[in-house]
């Protein structure tokens, strides 16, 4: 095993290979920090902005109202909401009442809400007024006892919250008017009326579960992870001994990526208040808010996904805007293209480097070091207290140096196994070794390298094809803005590589100069067969393209062809 802890060489001599960790409840920090700093910005949210003491206290009141509604230690609590202060104060409230996170999308359709509401046992959840229809439907079918709904407008500074509700019907075409009864509560009813003084429970947080967090279901039933506080306090210091340059009570983390995400929710809610940073609160990303966010606000840390720098990098007014305060970004989710990275340090001045992580491990167990050497187009390195391998496919052996297999982690941050799911646990977990599903190496520095997920690898003529490694060569031709290669079914290959593209606006490409520049880059057997064009990519909420959607959009294409014929 020593040579795999080659990672350790090329650790700054500021990071630490293993540190103590907090055995402690996740809100405990919240408490410290509102301790520390009562007066300090805690959140800052369309120009109204709430203080660390604040927003403890309403965190307490919160708890303290949903064990008057009988919420017991242990029991799940749904939070549908996005980026907004209910979502940090209910989220923490639940935590000090004593029971579990369930974090739902806001964009579920009742299918799916109604599948993870039965799923996990929710016993209450917090959402939007305009997502009650919703999630009514879903009470009836479910053992919800209480929806506990809120609205924007409830944190907006005046006059916002009075125009807001009209922006909301021509947006929506929907007026929604809540009234309080035996299973729907105000939420602003809660904060004048609850008192702060909750009953602490007993936690362990090496048993104990913080959260239960849904994996993406893009393909079959989503699997809820079951997070303990530990592996989420470890997380969150290991993010700490990372980033060692950032200074408690002095940075402003832009909230761009969703807390109902794990990424987010570790990387700048649970970070931010730990480090007692104002975290400034997006509710989604539009490229032109976000760059006049980042002129006016002046963040420091910005975590992100490719997507969303992308996004922000392709907008035609980006010169006017000025995005030198920040100064470092953590790249997750999806691959980071290089000339993003080169691109977005330029204009910013900042440091952007490539992580890595899954729900299931709290989620980060790579990154490159930020201010020291990194290698593009890898991963990183280990995180303290992480181990990490690769295996050779279908075995527990370990692969040779630079050989690809499957990626396998262990650590303090990785998942108690899967919510009611014994079977799937013991797929993934062996001897504490977390199985990822990913396809990758490691070089002789200790560095890794992600070539796809297994699902996702192309078998065309009998060659195995790592999609990431065509979309890297598509995404350095200057027409293109977002790419996306999947395996298409083919009578004579098996599987034959198609390329979906988005070309920047006011530029064009054919499909024969990508295939003659592909061709150039590329062995024949990788190059692309087919093209398509398209106006964006189906996504996930953190941008990770949905290749499982264009491959299903393919074959009922294909199906169709042969019928009409």
């Amino acid at each position: 095993m020593e040579a795999v802890k080659k990672w350790y060489d090329n650790y700054p001599k500021e990071i630490p290979k293993s540190i103590p960790y907090d055995e402690k409840p996740l809100y405990a920090y919240l408490e410290e920090t509102a301790s520390r700093y009562p007066e300090k910005k805690a959140l800052h949210f369309m120009g109204k902005e709430m203080s660390y003491a604040e927003l403890s206290d309403q965190a307490k009141k919160f708890a303290n109202y949903l064990q008057s509604l009988g919420v017991e230690k242990d029991d799940k609590v749904a939070i549908m909401l996005p980026n907004c202060p209910q979502a940090v104060i209910s989220y923490y409230g639940i935590l000090m009442a004593g029971a579990i996170v369930v974090q739902t999308n806001p964009l579920y359709t009742e299918r799916e809400l109604e599948y993870q509401v039965n799923d996990s046992e929710a016993k209450v959840i917090i959402c939007l007024d305009i997502l009650v229809p919703r999630v009514s439907k879903v009470q009836k079918k479910s053992n919800l006892e209480h929806k506990i709904v809120t609205a924007i407008k409830d944190y907006l500074p005046f006059p916002k919250n009075l125009i807001y509700p009209y922006i909301q019907k021509r947006e929506y075409n929907m007026v929604v008017k809540v009234e309080q009864s035996k299973d729907t509560h105000v939420w602003e009813n809660i904060m004048k009326t609850a008192d702060s003084n909750y009953v602490k429970r007993d936690i362990n947080p090496k048993e104990d579960l913080a959260l239960l967090q849904y994996t993406g279901g893009t393909t079959g039933f989503p699997k809820g992870v079951m997070l303990t506080h530990y592996n989420l306090v470890a997380n969150l210091q290991m993010s700490e001994a990372w980033l060692y340059k950032s200074k408690p009570g002095e940075e402003t983390v832009l909230a761009v990526l969703p807390f109902f995400h794990v990424y987010g929710m570790t990387t700048v809610m649970n970070f931010g208040i730990k480090q007692a940073s104002k975290i400034i609160l997006m509710p989604k990303f539009n490229p032109e808010d976000v760059l006049k966010v980042i002129d006016k606000q002046k963040p420091t840390l910005f975590p992100g996904a490719p997507t969303i720098y992308i996004g922000l990098l392709n907008h035609p007014d980006l010169k006017k805007y000025d995005l030198s305060s920040i100064k470092a970004c953590l790249s997750g989710s999806a691959p980071l293209p290089i000339e993003v990275q080169e691109q977005f340090e330029k204009i910013s001045g900042g440091r952007l480097v490539e992580g890595y992580g899954l729900t299931e491990t709290s989620p980060v167990t790579h990154a490159n070091p930020v201010w020291e050497k990194r290698i593009n187009g890898s991963i990183g390195l280990p995180w303290p207290d992480t181990d990490a391998k690769v295996v050779r496919a279908g075995t527990d052996e370990e692969a040779d140096i630079g050989e690809v297999g499957e990626i396998a982690v262990k650590g303090p941050q990785v998942m108690k196994g899967y919510w009611n799911n014994p079977e799937e646990t013991e797929n993934v977990l062996r001897d504490g070794w977390f199985y990822t599903g990913d396809m990758g190496y490691m070089d002789e520095e200790g560095y890794f390298y992600i070539v796809d997920r297994k699902k996702d690898m192309i078998i065309a003529g009998g060659y195995n094809i790592y999609p990431r490694e065509v979309e890297e060569v598509l995404f350095e031709h200057p027409a293109i803005q977002e790419v996306a290669v999947v395996g298409v079914p083919d009578p004579y290959r098996g599987e034959t590589v198609k390329a979906f593209v988005v070309v920047k606006e006011g530029k064009q490409v054919t499909e024969d100069e990508l295939n003659s520049f592909c061709r150039e880059n590329l062995a024949a057997y990788k190059v692309p067969r087919s093209y398509e064009y398209r106006e964006e990519l189906p996504k996930t909420v953190v941008g990770k393209i949905l290749r499982r959607q264009l491959i299903e959009e393919e074959v009922k294409k294909q199906e169709d062809q042969l019928i009409s014929e």
